[in-house]
């Protein structure tokens, strides 16, 4: 399989910089059949059926982005510096992203806005991210000092409002450096109502890393190595997943991560409750244990993402969905529109 087999035309224009109300989104609806109908998120509880499952990631992001200055050899400040956080190591010691690498190397000391101090210790193997190590613990400062990490595709510098937009109302765990998108579009209405008809919402926990923004740049599928994640599978949902499977009742994904999540907990513990590491990598061809249902925002061409959903939905199919939402103005990516669709269960 080849990684421009999932390429598409994507007008810039398309790309949502700014959310649209949470809840009014536009929803591109695939059924089993593959007839696509345009409606709202707002909708999703009836497009839903009694005893089935929504499960939901209830990672809450991090403000991981911190901006400040090199700390020269005299004391002075120099070029401006950027450090995305990546995940936790120890109680001061981060694995992190910087920018720009080149003028970070192992030693150099970081005056960060706020005045907390950061130290590269180490140059860690792979993608180029550091072994970075603060004055103080992080957490209680992240609020004041931290910035929202928007994707690199929206261009603009957060807002105070990006805090509350880009987390999901059901976001519990800190722990993510990017929002699970999908869950974005839920209010506390739909939510309400989707119980109201009998449909049972369970949440998952993974927390998500630098790996949604990272490429695939292998010209073959299978040759792109996935980011580790960690996931959680608490004892209540491992419940609420066995209640709905004895009930006949379908397993509604709310984004790609829960997807990876689930099927991840199928394989490592048959979908009892636990925790892990996962590095899933799901590709047409893959075998889905858990899943029957995905609602999923519009995604990168040529990303894991994308190959995600055309697994699950199938390769064509998909892609022409995504035709027919670019000429219908559908806004793509994380704050973008969505889609719901049903597994398909043959081929591509």
């Amino acid at each position: 399989m080849l990684t421009r087999d999932f390429d598409f035309d994507l007008p810039e224009s398309a790309i949502a910089q700014e959310p649209a109300a949470r809840g009014a989104s536009r929803l591109l609806v695939l059924d089993a059949e593959g007839a696509a109908r345009h409606r709202q998120v707002g909708d999703l509880p009836e497009l839903l059926e009694p005893g089935d499952l929504v499960v939901v990631n209830d990672t809450r992001v991090i403000p991981a982005r911190l901006l400040g200055h090199r700390r020269l050899p005299d004391g002075s400040t120099g070029g401006r510096v950027e450090i995305l956080l990546v995940e936790r190591i120890a109680e001061r010691e981060w694995q992190a992203l910087t920018r720009p690498g080149k003028k970070t190397r192992p030693g150099s000391k970081i005056l960060l806005d706020g005045g907390l101090e950061a130290e590269v210790l180490a140059l860690l193997p792979g993608d180029g991210r550091h072994h970075v190590r603060f004055s103080t613990a992080l957490e209680p400062h992240l609020e004041t000092i931290g910035h929202v990490p928007l994707p690199p595709y929206i261009k603009r510098s957060d807002r105070l409002e990006d805090r509350e937009r880009y987390q999901t109302v059901f976001a519990r765990e800190p722990g993510a450096i990017a929002a699970p998108t999908a869950g974005l579009h839920l209010t506390t209405e739909i939510l309400a109502r989707l119980a109201a008809r009998g449909i049972e919402v369970a949440s998952v926990t993974l927390h998500v890393g630098i790996g949604t923004f990272k490429p695939v740049t292998a010209e073959l599928v299978h040759e792109h190595v996935m980011e580790s994640e960690r996931w959680e599978l608490p004892a209540a949902t491992a419940e609420a997943l066995q209640r709905t499977r004895a009930r006949g009742g379908r397993i509604v994904a709310i984004g790609t991560t829960v997807v990876r999540t689930l099927e991840s907990a199928a394989r490592a513990n048959g979908l009892t409750a636990g925790t892990g590491r996962t590095e899933l990598f799901i590709t047409p061809g893959f075998e889905f244990q858990a899943v029957d249902v995905l609602f999923t925002n519009f995604h990168l061409p040529c990303s894991t993402l994308l190959m995600l959903v055309s697994a699950f939905a199938g390769r064509e199919r998909v892609l022409a969905a995504y035709r027919e939402a670019i000429a219908g103005g559908y806004r793509f990516y994380s704050y973008g529109d969505a889609m719901v669709v049903e597994k398909r269960h043959q081929g591509l």
